[in-house]
């Protein structure tokens, strides 16, 4: 663990890799520390905003190394489900990657319980990690300049639905109507960190 200053009044703590974010992340959420604001996972770290009228960065940074950090990447956050339509434009690339057919890669979509580990890339984005056997699928080769927002991919052992249009190199396998990111709903994104995820099939 390293602990950085992030500005004057937050802590940018660096980790070895996610499992150790989610565990550290689930201990923070579970029991919080005295006069942090805010908690927000990455990939390899999490940062810690606080209120410096309660605590100090130097009174954080103790409280974090305390920390136990909770084994395992489930937790028990909202569940949310996700009517898809599975017909992406990379389901068949996918499947051959992994040596099946589409329909088997959408039963494992549909069969896995996902988890939004953290968010980023656009508001609403959320890389959702599975419960079970891992999943490894490579990236475009050549990224697509328009991805229709609620497009729904596959990434390294990610899998996100896509908030809005825009640019992106994952694997498409299926497209939802649910809006994931909406500046008038309270919370505005509908993934977020801790939230479980099951995709339902609609085709």
């Amino acid at each position: 663990m390293r602990v950085l200053p992030a500005g004057s009044t937050a802590l940018l703590v660096e980790l070895d890799g996610l499992d150790e974010v989610l565990g550290l992340y689930a201990a923070l959420v579970a029991e919080p520390v005295d006069g942090v604001v805010d908690v927000v996972p990455a990939a390899r770290t999490v940062l810690l905003v606080t209120d410096p009228a309660v605590t100090t960065p130097a009174a954080v940074e103790q409280a974090v190394r305390r920390t136990t950090p909770r084994s395992g990447r489930r937790g028990g956050g909202e569940l949310v489900e996700l009517p898809v339509v599975y017909d992406g434009a990379d389901l068949g690339d996918v499947a051959g990657h992994l040596g099946v057919e589409p329909g088997d890669v959408v039963r494992r979509h549909t069969g896995t319980e996902w988890t939004v580990a953290f968010c980023g890339f656009a508001p609403g984005f959320g890389y959702l990690t599975p419960d079970g056997e891992p999943w490894q699928v490579p990236r475009r080769d050549s990224p697509r300049t328009k991805v229709p927002p609620g497009s729904v991919a596959l990434a390294g052992e990610f899998s996100g639905v896509y908030p809005r249009e825009s640019p992106g190199g994952w694997q498409l396998i299926g497209r939802t109507e649910v809006a994931v990111f909406d500046v008038a709903r309270d919370p505005a994104a509908l993934l977020r960190p801790g939230v479980r995820v099951r995709f339902v099939d609609a085709t």
